[in-house]
C-alpha cells in the first residue's frame, strides 16, 4: 500500500459556542490541513497519483475556508457544530471524499488532519 500527503495552509477565525473558556470569544488560527490518499498500483511513471492532482482539490476546499468567520458557513455555528479542529477535519474529507476518488481508479482519502496551531491536530478517517 502506498501513501501520499498533502499540506495546505488557511488563515481564519472562529469561536467555540459553549465553551467555558477563552475560546468561547473570537480568534484566529492560521490552520493546517493534511491529506492523506492511499492506493495499491502505481502509474507507469511510477506514481500513485500527481501531487498536483491533490494540491488542486485542495486548494479549491481552502479558498472557501480562508480568511472566513468558520462560525458562517452553513453547518457551522448557530444551530450547527462548532467549528473545532475534530469538526473541520470532518467537514474537508467529506468535500474531498469524491473528488479524490474521481481523480484515479484505486485511490483513495484516507485521513484529513487540522492542526490548528504547530503543536495541536485533529485527524478524521474512516475504518
Amino acid at each position: 500500500m502506498y501513501e501520499l500527503t498533502v499540506n495546505g495552509k488557511f488563515s481564519a477565525a472562529h469561536r467555540l459556542c459553549g465553551y467555558p473558556g477563552d475560546c468561547a470569544r473570537l480568534h484566529g488560527h492560521t490552520w493546517t490541513v493534511q491529506v492523506k490518499v492511499i492506493g495499491e498500483e502505481l502509474d507507469p511513471l511510477g506514481m500513485l497519483v500527481d501531487f498536483k492532482e491533490i494540491k488542486k482539490h485542495l486548494a479549491a476546499v481552502i479558498d472557501r475556508l480562508d480568511h472566513q468567520f468558520l462560525n458562517e458557513i452553513p453547518g457551522f455555528g448557530q444551530g450547527g457544530v462548532n467549528p473545532t479542529a475534530e469538526n473541520l477535519s470532518f467537514y474537508i474529507y467529506r468535500l474531498l471524499e469524491k473528488p479524490i476518488l474521481e481523480i484515479k481508479k484505486g485511490i483513495r482519502l484516507k485521513e484529513i488532519s487540522v492542526w490548528e496551531s504547530p503543536d495541536a491536530y485533529a485527524t478524521y478517517r474512516e475504518e
